[in-house]
């Protein structure tokens, strides 16, 4: 059986601006070719240049500069500050920016950007922050910033708003499990509040990546992993995936009604072919350019060396990554069989069921074994 997804991201219009966060830090062959093959969607790069240790102190990321001289598009510098850090050491930390930036003399950087992702106590700190970063650097580089939705209530926003040049919403966050990684009616009034907030340009920061989310016996969030394992402890876990269709219909808003201050999208981050939880390339592109979202999902019997079992596999042969189906029903009288890989058994009345478990996604031209039968029949599948 063939299963055929279409999901519209509306008629064209004017685009906004589009960014790349390159939040890589292992500059491979597959990440320079993501480069290339994105410079005539990417007006802008922003790319990760350092971050604090488990001291505080600020380590540089290997960058290849050469690469990005080639590609010819400008690049904005990242530094990543931990928010989570429970000691803020202010003056290193300023003189550590102050050293980079030197460094950085004879780059032709178009910005630096901290990305400090604090709790809103810390915002009054954060501002003093940024304000002696500006007296400090004595350069011409636009500043900007990144911003949390829960900054919005926080009277401290605006002078961390009034400290940058431009700053980045992200409107991609973990609250709750049901809640998944990304709701385009949450980031649709986060965006029109920042609008009403801020009197400068800013853009907004949308998600194409997957995220382990790991929980606590109390329900709290523990660790949040979207780059690289971090080995913490918790009762359960979650894997959570931001949906093309989702953020396709948010971009399609925000292109219809155009904001007062909106000035272009940032998407986090880059993917590339070895990048295993980010939405595949070509599924990027297609968000990116406001195409039709159309997914070729079938499932099918394969027989294996057993004799009389089967696997059942979903295929996707489209160009575009499909949700996993929600329910695929076996053929009627079947009674052994099992799901694996993120679906279980269901049994009812009439038939067996495997049910997906949690939401993921089926990468264009990819297949998954989600179970196996001892039975024969026709597969029936419910999206």
């Amino acid at each position: 059986m063939l299963l055929v997804l279409v999901r519209s991201s509306g008629m064209p219009a004017p685009p906004l601006p589009q960014s790349a966060y390159v939040w890589q830090r292992q500059w491979t062959p597959a990440l320079l070719s993501a480069l290339k093959k994105s410079s005539d969607l990417i007006a802008q790069w922003r790319v990760l240049t350092a971050e604090t240790d488990a001291s505080g102190t600020i380590r540089p990321v290997a960058v290849d500069w050469t690469a990005l001289r080639r590609i010819g598009r400008p690049v904005i510098a990242v530094i990543r500050l931990d928010g989570t850090l429970p000691q803020w050491r202010e003056t290193a930390l300023l003189e550590q920016i102050h050293s980079l930036e030197t460094g950085w003399r004879n780059i032709p950087l178009a910005g630096l950007e901290i990305d400090f992702d604090c709790g809103t106590a810390r915002l009054p700190g954060y501002a003093q922050f940024l304000e002696k970063l500006r007296a400090l650097r004595g350069s011409p580089r636009r500043l900007s910033i990144t911003a949390l939705p829960a900054w919005l209530a926080a009277p401290a926003l605006d002078r961390v708003l009034a400290a940058a040049d431009e700053a980045v919403l992200q409107v991609h966050a973990v609250r709750r499990p049901q809640d998944g990684l990304f709701d385009p009616d949450s980031a649709r009034q986060w965006i029109e509040a920042f609008d009403a907030r801020t009197t400068k340009p800013f853009r907004v920061a949308l998600p194409d990546y997957g995220a382990r989310a790991i929980w606590s016996d109390d329900g709290r969030l523990v660790a949040v992993e979207s780059e690289m394992p971090r080995l913490a402890g918790g009762a359960r876990s979650s894997e959570l995936m931001a949906f093309p269709d989702q953020v396709a219909r948010l971009l399609s808003g925000l292109r219809r009604q155009p904001h007062n201050h909106l000035a272009g999208i940032v998407w986090f981050r880059l993917p590339t072919d070895d990048d295993a939880i980010t939405w595949s390339f070509s599924t990027w592109r297609a968000v990116v350019r406001g195409d039709d979202l159309k997914a070729y999902v079938s499932v099918k019997a394969r027989a294996t060396a057993v004799p009389g079992m089967a696997n059942i596999v979903l295929s996707n042969s489209g160009r575009i990554d499909a949700a996993l189906p929600r329910r695929i029903t076996l053929p009627a009288g079947c009674r052994i069989a099992d799901g694996i890989d993120g679906y279980g058994l269901v049994e009812t009345n009439t038939n067996i069921v495997l049910e997906r478990l949690q939401s993921a996604l089926l990468r264009a031209q990819h297949e998954r074994t989600i179970g196996w039968m001892r039975c024969a029949g026709a597969l029936d599948v419910e999206p």
